[in-house]
């Protein structure tokens, strides 16, 4: 895949065309679309561009079954609850960091714990741009931590990455669940740290020195689940907002257990190519409407397999 490259605006380029245009316009303006993309390095690995075959993909032999039995599946469940329950909130909140460095900001859920050493699971994006060592770990008391890459960890071509910083303060862990028993209209919760926020209708603020103010936690359901996932390991399909900066934090489920890493955006500027799968083919048309109308994850399943962990 390539890396989009954009030119940052001024800010009186993006005031000239916040007064220019309604909200509405604005979202589909070349500022808002530069808007999106920044805080997130990239969500695809910067290896070259391959011409994959257009067919739809062998896991989707028949495109239309698949998604009348995805929408039937929806169905049955129930439709999510506006009120976020307070348990998987306050999870969250403890579980899920910011990584901040000079290149941008991202998120990461704490998975290890061993002596003073901590361990988080973010993306492979969110941290390579940085360089080494170059980036710092706000924890949810505040405290910032210098993050250290662990690049011996075979994470293979999946868009993940592992930092550890040292504390002697204690620190929520998260609990991990078997992303494989996952059904399509669940409930899920996912969390992290938008590099952005509109403050009102007019002023978009940049949330670098709001520190964990810039918290969000949003809630949908999972809206596909393919038999075989895209290219760098993303094979949950999910309903909820993820906005730039958000990447690398944690997909809970109704528990509170972690089930996924955030990572892909609604509507990618890179259109179809943005859903390439393992085998290198692409989706049928039909199907990619659908799915790039979702946010995209990568299951806690391919971290396990990566590390040989047993999934519970």
């Amino acid at each position: 895949m390539y890396i989009c490259r954009f030119t940052k605006p001024s800010a009186s380029q993006i005031a000239v065309e916040i007064n220019k245009v309604s909200l509405r316009s604005l979202l589909l303006s070349p500022i808002w679309m530069w808007i999106v993309q920044l805080g997130v390095f990239t969500v695809f690995s910067a290896s070259p561009l391959v011409s994959p075959s257009v067919a739809a993909n062998p896991g989707f032999t028949d495109t239309e079954l698949q998604l009348h039995q995805t929408s039937q599946t929806i169905a049955q469940f129930p439709e999510t609850a506006a009120i976020l329950p307070d348990s998987v909130s306050a999870i969250a909140k403890l579980v899920t960091v910011r990584i901040l460095g000079d290149q941008g900001t991202g998120s990461g859920v704490i998975i290890g714990h061993q002596g003073q050493t901590y361990t988080v699971l973010t993306n492979a994006h969110v941290v390579a741009e940085v360089g080494d060592n170059g980036y710092t770990i706000l924890t949810a008391d505040g405290q910032p931590h210098k993050g250290v890459g662990l690049h011996s960890a075979k994470l293979g071509n999946d868009d993940l990455a592992l930092v550890q910083f040292t504390s002697d303060r204690l620190y929520q862990v998260v609990a991990i669940s078997n992303s494989n028993i996952l059904s399509v209209g669940e409930i899920v919760y996912a969390s992290g740290f938008p590099s952005w926020r509109f403050i009102n209708a007019n002023t978009l603020a940049d949330t670098r020195d709001w520190g964990l103010k810039a918290f969000e936690l949003t809630q949908g359901y999972i809206g596909m689940l393919p038999k075989q996932p895209l290219q760098q390991g993303y094979q949950l399909g999910y309903t909820n907002q993820i906005e730039p900066g958000m990447s690398g934090g944690p997909v809970l489920d109704r528990y509170g257990r972690l089930i996924a890493i955030n990572g892909g955006l609604k509507y990618p500027l890179q259109g179809i190519i943005a859903f390439i799968f393992a085998d290198g083919t692409m989706p049928s048309q039909a199907l990619f409407e659908q799915m790039e109308t979702l946010s995209w994850a990568i299951p806690t399943a391919r971290f396990q397999q990566l590390f040989g962990q047993p999934a519970k």
